[in-house]
């Protein structure tokens, strides 16, 4: 995983035209989108549909999912995980409000937004952090398919994929007082055009939301 240092981020709502500056601090996050075979090493297998290749990034994921399989590959790996799941799988708040995070696990978790846009633009304060053909799978040059992961240039901390080829979850509620349970995703994906594919523009849906164009990456806290 790539480490990220410390700094602060301002994020904005395109919607009600707010900002808000955000303090980050150092975490390591994954150089590209979790792929089929890695999920599919540790839960079994992978989702049907979607892109079928082993390095392509798995879709057909809702926000529980990559939670769950975040707290399993901590589990495999020997390190705490970063999440609490209430009660039985039959039994859980489908709206995920029974979940908790604990941020100074040193598990596998998913980055908050913050964390998301501030890796993604890498200090660069552009639109995105280099040409859209030559960083990202997107509708102009994507052929309407999810292509494999790394396959276009990183940005300056060598992170693929931040822009294009697929949304990807972030821990967040996107605005609990208007969407209630609704997640945020990040990044676009390889159906949408131009301008989906910003580092600030803003995504979100319901936690059990599964679709063939929407991921996830792996963080961690550094811990002491």
């Amino acid at each position: 995983m790539v480490e990220i240092p410390a700094g602060e981020i301002v994020l904005r709502d395109e919607g009600t035209r707010t900002d808000w500056q955000v303090k980050v601090a150092p975490f390591r996050l994954a150089p590209y989108p979790v792929t089929r075979e890695l999920y599919g090493a540790v839960r079994g297998e992978a989702p049907a549909g979607g892109a079928a290749g082993a390095r392509t990034p798995v879709t057909e994921v809702s926000w529980r999912d990559a939670i769950r399989f975040c707290n399993l590959l901590s589990e495999a790996s020997g390190l705490t995980p970063c999440y609490a799941l209430g009660g039985e799988q039959d039994e859980q708040d489908p709206d995920a409000r029974d979940v908790d995070c604990d941020w100074a696990a040193d598990g596998y978790r998913l980055p908050s937004e913050a964390e998301w846009e501030y890796a993604c633009r890498a200090g660069d304060s552009g639109v995105r952090y280099g040409e859209l053909d030559e960083i990202a799978w997107y509708r102009g040059n994507s052929g309407d398919r999810v292509h494999e992961v790394a396959a276009k240039a990183p940005n300056a901390w060598g992170l693929h994929d931040t822009i294009g080829n697929v949304w990807e979850w972030c821990w967040d509620l996107y605005d609990p007082g208007v969407y209630g349970p609704y997640r945020v995703f990040r990044g676009g994906g390889a159906y949408d055009p131009p301008r989906g594919c910003r580092a600030s523009c803003r995504r979100k849906s319901h936690p059990t939301l599964r679709i063939d164009d929407l991921g996830f990456r792996l963080a961690r806290s550094l811990t002491l």
